[in-house]
């Protein structure tokens, strides 16, 4: 093949030293003009290979990238799922928290309340100036012999 294209040059290079120069301008014209068309195509084709397998190369990445976004979706879904669950749970205990202080706070506020109009002492239950006692008969330390003779620390 190499030998038939070397003969082919040669031959090619005696005819154009033989041919007058009108006729070696318009070949010269077609050759330059058929050897840009073939330029052209070639780097068409070429282009269009190197566009092809691109695309092609996209389209595997694509598939790879939408398998791992779905992937990485569902993770993501299960565990903001667990979190929210975590958070019911957590709402949960702190409304019977919450419950329970109010039952305790309702409980004791319910012992210091009056219940009703019978409870509210009268005129004469509060006691006179006549039921305190005086300063006389208010023990000292002196009066105290023994622990038997105390009888509360208010009278």
């Amino acid at each position: 093949m190499d030998k038939m294209k070397k003969a082919a040059l040669k031959a090619g290079k005696k005819i154009i030293e033989n041919t007058p120069e009108p006729i070696k301008e318009k070949v010269e014209d077609k050759v330059k003009e058929k050897a840009k068309e073939k330029f052209v195509e070639k780097t068409e084709e070429k282009l269009q290979e190197k566009v092809n397998a691109a695309a092609e190369k996209l389209g595997h990445a694509k598939d790879e990238n939408a398998d791992k976004v779905h992937g990485k979706a569902e993770e993501a879904k299960e565990k903001v799922q667990d979190i929210l669950l975590s958070v019911r749970d957590k709402l949960g205990n702190v409304k019977e928290a919450g419950e329970d202080f109010q039952e305790k706070i309702s409980s004791k506020d319910d012992k210091k309340k009056v219940k009703g109009y019978k409870g509210i002492k009268g005129v004469n239950q509060i006691k006179s100036s006549t039921d305190l006692k005086s300063s006389t008969k208010i023990k000292s330390s002196n009066d105290i012999k023994s622990s038997t003779d105390i009888k509360s620390i208010g009278s």
